[in-house]
């Protein structure tokens, strides 16, 4: 039980540069006083203690802010970091590692009785504040939800979900490498940060882009037919763009940055 608490209290200061002291985690950190909590609620679920269970969770809640359902599952090395308004739900598992920021909801969408209704969390999963998790799926280890993300689909390894509905960004080498350099100097990556662009926003540019370069050559070809037209024959094409292209496309990347 000591040795378990001296672990949680470790995790937070590696993860927490604003932990001063093991004696200010203690007293001064709601997420370790509703792990010790959770698992006191959890031990009299598993008992038939049904009641004394909710009664210690609710009780947890009003002393917390943070809301665990007793039948629970939650693994070693857990923060909740601030966490406030942080929701669990009864099936629920979060695996060893993971660090949920204020405002999580781990929900269900299904209303049967006795079926997986809530989310798994796999190891070192880092879920952003305000971020949605709905459903029986598993989010797989090491993945990163973003801040306000709203999850109703499984997560692979190592993956990043953003924006809602959450769009799934795959690891690439570069990203895996910057992650291993970010985890080296922090041992995590807070709020489920990525340096990763949205795949709709690079869809986007692709297509500004584009529609850039095909002005450019219609441009071209209008001039080209111009000069036909009076008797020039050019011996190539003119390099002559819109004097527009350039100004509307830096617009329009604004706009979705």
């Amino acid at each position: 039980m000591f040795a378990r608490i001296q672990s949680d209290i470790q995790c937070i200061l590696d993860r927490d540069p604003a932990a001063r002291s093991r004696w200010e985690v203690l007293t001064c950190y709601p997420g370790l006083h509703a792990l010790v909590l959770h698992r006191f609620a959890h031990g009299c679920w598993g008992w038939g203690l049904r009641w004394l269970g909710r009664f210690v969770s609710n009780l947890s809640r009003w002393l917390t802010g943070i809301e665990i359902h007793p039948a629970a599952r939650i693994g070693e090395r857990v923060f909740f970091d601030h966490a406030m308004g942080v929701v669990v739900g009864e099936t629920a598992v979060i695996g060893d590692g993971c660090t949920i920021y204020q405002g999580v909801t781990l929900g269900g969408t299904s209303l049967y009785k006795g079926t997986k209704r809530h989310p798994t969390l796999g190891c070192d999963v880092v879920v952003g504040a305000g971020a949605k998790v709905l459903g029986g799926f598993t989010v797989g280890d090491g993945a990163r939800i973003g801040s306000n993300a709203v999850v109703t689909k499984p997560v692979p390894a190592g993956a990043t979900a953003v924006g809602n509905p959450a769009r799934i960004i795959l690891a690439d080498a570069q990203a895996d490498s910057q992650r291993e350099a970010a985890a080296q100097r922090m041992g995590f990556s807070a709020y489920g940060v990525t340096a990763s662009d949205d795949p709709i926003s690079v869809a986007l540019r692709g297509l500004i882009d584009t529609c850039a370069r095909q002005e450019q050559k219609i441009a071209q070809l209008c001039l080209a037919v111009e000069q036909l037209s009076t008797g020039h024959k050019p011996d190539h094409l003119p390099l002559a763009s819109p004097p527009t292209t350039v100004s509307e496309t830096e617009k329009l990347n604004r706009l979705i940055e």
